[in-house]
């Protein structure tokens, strides 16, 4: 991916990562949640401060010790434990209200995305053009959480390290500040000596360790790709098993599977020599820097200067200012697969704004839903996401109470005449008028069934508490779907359950509790045989007088419990033309 290669910091990535954070941070949410960042602050600043705190304490035990003073000893270590207790407590209540914030602003962000993309047009239009967004749901379950962890995580313990660095190095500074300094035969002094050693160290080690590890970041935004492409492919096969089984296609999915996973073995094989080299190195620079302030300390001590006190409050000074220092070391496996996760979501929140603009500049085809309880078709020219011509057509209109039947040869273009009814098609040109959205009602051929108790199932989208049981089983008589009675509140997976027969038979249930005053149906029967889609089109005749029916008709026995015909005819070399009769 391009947006893997780019830069790991630099002024697109701060406008990139500005841009998605500003988008909880700006809400009304977000400045609620600024409360409780205001309080992390402060706990980490706490937390800093009681570090520092500690190390003073520490001095004084020590000093006790080496001058065998027993009663300050005694009351460094009652003075210690009462620091600890402190430390201890505003430590834990530090994660505490960070994950507080954690999951609030992953439930926002979540929330915004997910009404983004099951918008009407994101995601649709995302399908129809192929966005360059795979795996959409992977990014909103695991790429925001980590987005968001990390977010929190970097930011607060970056500005521990620059708050510790701001309380250790004035310590650390005057601790240094009269060390003797021995070279051969030279004597000599630097001012704060060890702070430009831990300067220089960190320095050195922060641009090592970014040569080593800034492959990580492309590394990581691929696994993340790979590893969703696995798993989705792994669905795709549970979804579809008794399908690939009757093609004999098992062969051939288990060797998709295999090439799907080979790439994630590829990918973990860059990734771990890639964190191995930097562990090495990271690990080595720890190691190291552990004894520098002993090795520099141990002449002033040896000579006197120093007592064992000072020699280890300055070796906890040079620890903590080398620990805030070295904070983009030891954070550099993290930031990498933060980036990754921006990354990605970045590009998911691109194609959907890509999508919603692409669905406005080629929304020359307008459906407008308004209070006319009447369908009408002006101008209308249906075409492909490529601009092709696929349908045109004059004018056509269907009032309350008329049942057409849209007939013609496959590939005519009428289940995307239905699209574009329905208002998922913006391609093409000229107006439609559609009645008011809470009286209308589409169904697809393989209706949509959540896993839920199948009363959900049977009052989607209303709530399940919409309907009484006794109407949904009557419901459920009419359509001969009485064995389910009995079943209302078992969650099942009823697309996986139930026959393709028995799921259209289930969406004409729905239909039959809804009443919707017009009604739209995509070859609707055409997993029923003729004897089973007759009765179905005389239950709705019979429940539904006054409702306009509009069928799909891919099967010629659809038209004859209908009025009224549109008929696409095909054109060799151009688009179908619409006929209404």
């Amino acid at each position: 991916m391009q947006q893997s290669q780019r830069a790991l910091f630099g002024a697109e990535f701060a406008r990139r990562f500005a841009r998605l954070t500003r988008l909880y941070w700006a809400s009304p949410d977000g400045r609620r949640g600024a409360l409780l960042l205001a309080l992390s602050v402060a706990l980490e600043l706490a937390t800093v401060y009681g570090n520092f705190v500690l190390a003073d304490a520490q001095r004084r035990i020590y000093d006790a010790l080496q001058d065998r003073a027993a009663a300050a000893f005694f009351a460094g270590v009652a003075l210690f434990a009462g620091i600890v207790l402190a430390f201890v407590l505003v430590s834990t209540y530090r994660i505490y209200v960070r994950q507080a914030l954690e999951i609030r602003w992953r439930t926002w962000l979540t929330d915004h995305l997910l009404e983004d993309w099951i918008s009407p047009h994101a995601c649709s239009q995302m399908e129809a053009v192929r966005a360059d967004a795979d795996n959409p749901d992977q990014r909103i379950a695991e790429d925001v959480r980590n987005y968001v962890a990390s977010a929190l995580g970097l930011s607060l313990s970056l500005l521990a390290a620059l708050a510790t660095l701001v309380s250790f190095a004035g310590l650390l500074w005057r601790m240094s500040g009269d060390w003797p300094i021995q070279l051969g035969t030279a004597h000599f002094q630097i001012p704060g000596f060890m702070m430009w050693v831990a300067f220089a160290y960190a320095a050195i080690a922060s641009w090592i360790t970014h040569r080593v590890g800034r492959r990580l970041v492309p590394i990581n935004y691929d696994r993340l790709r790979f590893e969703a492409d696995f798993r989705f492919g792994l669905v795709r096969f549970r979804e579809n098993a008794e399908a690939i089984g009757l093609a004999g296609g098992e062969d051939f999915e288990e060797r998709s599977a295999i090439s799907r996973f080979a790439l994630i073995v590829g990918n973990w094989w860059e990734l771990i020599r890639a964190q191995r080299n930097l562990t090495l190195l990271t690990t080595g620079i720890g190691q190291l820097n552990g004894a520098v302030p002993l090795l520099v300390a141990a002449p002033g001590y040896f000579l006197g200067v120093l007592t064992l006190g000072a020699v280890a409050q300055t070796g906890i000074a040079y620890g903590q200012v080398s620990g805030a220092l070295a904070w983009f070391v030891n954070a550099y496996q993290e930031i990498a697969q933060w980036r990754a996760s921006i990354e990605r979501l970045l590009t998911f929140i691109d194609a959907m704004d890509a999508a919603r603009e692409r669905h406005g500049a080629a929304a020359g085809l307008c459906v407008e839903r308004g209070d006319r309880d009447q369908l009408a078709i002006e101008d209308l020219e249906i075409a492909l996401p490529d601009g092709k011509p696929l349908l045109e057509g004059g004018s056509a209109s269907v009032s309350p109470g008329e049942r057409v039947a849209v007939v013609g040869p496959t590939g005519a273009g009428q289940t995307t005449l239905f699209r574009a009814l329905a208002g998922r098609w913006p391609f093409g040109r000229g107006q439609i008028a559609m009645p008011p959205p809470e009286h209308t009602m589409f169904v697809s051929p393989q209706p949509y069934l959540p896993i839920a108790p199948l009363r959900a199932a049977l009052t989607y989208p209303a709530p399940e508490t919409t309907f009484s049981d006794e109407k949904i089983r009557e419901a459920l008589q009419l359509v001969g779907l009485t064995n389910l009675a009995g079943e209302l509140d078992t969650t099942d997976h009823w697309e996986k359950r139930l026959s393709g027969g028995e799921q259209q038979r289930l969406a004409i249930a729905r239909v039959l509790l809804h009443e919707p005053q017009w009604l739209f149906l995509d070859d609707a029967t055409a997993s029923l045989d003729e004897e089973a889609e007759r009765l179905m089109y005389a239950l709705l005749a019979e429940r539904l007088p006054r409702s306009a029916i509009v069928s799909i008709a891919h099967r010629p026995s659809v038209a004859r419990y209908h009025t009224r015909r549109w008929t696409l005819v095909p054109h060799p070399g151009g688009p179908a033309e619409l006929k209404a009769a």
